[in-house]
């Protein structure tokens, strides 16, 4: 079966500055000099985590899917990212996950950050998104999403004594501070063991307009819950990582804990 490579992308963001954050991040993803299937950026990529969604908003089709649509075909790989998204009368922290024949999916974001006060700005989400890479089954999520192990569980109902997996690899765009960092760092790895799936957690470094600090720590996890990644805390930094879905399928035969997982169902 088809490997895949995901390259993840931990910068600094201007501040509710869309233009400049997409030249900056423009300039960065020219610098991916290895093929890759998958560029994973930050948590709201052109603006930072603000709660002036009035702002900083984009329609739904209009210049950050364009660009997302744009890097996605000059790359011949898939761009993963969030970002402010006005639809109708409510905003939406809204992830794309957008091909390079420019075709999209999206997810809004679940659990909105009521210690920031995002529950009054945004509208939450009601469904996750699995969408396809290859032979992988993916499952993108956003920031806050990651304290929640519901939701993020990788099971699929079926015969009672036999569960099947419903993706290989989850995903987690966030602007996640350092004062958490130590929650960040383990509950990715955390993630990646109860769930038997590859990780990949991306997040910003440097002072947003709020003062407040972010280190980055993104990182790819195996699904035994070992660091893949070399992205090193408050540096901008550019990795591509393999992953190989023969080893993930060969683990999850020879140590099969899903089998043995509680049923529950999940009220939105």
């Amino acid at each position: 079966m088809e490997n895949i490579t995901v390259t993840i992308i931990q910068t600094a963001l201007h501040w509710q500055n869309r233009s400049a954050n997409l030249h900056h991040i423009e300039k960065l993803i020219t610098q991916i000099n290895t093929a890759t299937n998958l560029i994973v950026l930050p948590e709201m990529f052109t603006s930072g985590f603000t709660m002036e969604a009035e702002s900083v908003a984009d329609v739904p089709e209009g210049e950050v899917l364009q660009w997302m649509q744009t890097m996605a075909l000059k790359k011949n790989a898939v761009i993963v990212a969030s970002a402010v998204i006005k639809e109708e009368d409510s905003f939406y922290n809204r992830l794309l996950w957008v091909k390079p024949d420019g075709s999209f999916e999206f997810y809004n974001k679940r659990h909105l950050f009521r210690m920031a006060k995002e529950n009054e700005h945004y509208a939450e989400g009601k469904s996750r998104l699995i969408t396809t890479l290859n032979d992988w089954r993916i499952c993108p999520l956003v920031c806050y999403d990651l304290r929640f192990p519901a939701w993020s569980r990788n099971v699929n109902w079926g015969n009672k004594f036999e569960q099947t997996h419903q993706y290989e690899v989850l995903i987690y765009v966030a602007n996640w501070p350092e004062r958490r960092s130590h929650a960040w760092k383990s509950l990715l790895v955390a993630r990646a063991i109860e769930n038997q799936c590859y990780v990949i957690g991306v997040n910003r470094i440097g002072l947003d307009g709020n003062d407040i600090n972010y280190t980055g720590d993104s990182m790819v996890i195996s699904p035994l819950g070992e660091i893949m990644s070399k992205t090193k805390a408050n540096q901008e930094s550019i990795e591509t990582i393999t992953l190989n879905l023969n080893e993930l399928n060969d683990y999850r035969i020879a140590f099969p804990a899903n089998n043995d997982a509680d049923e529950f169902e999940i009220n939105i």
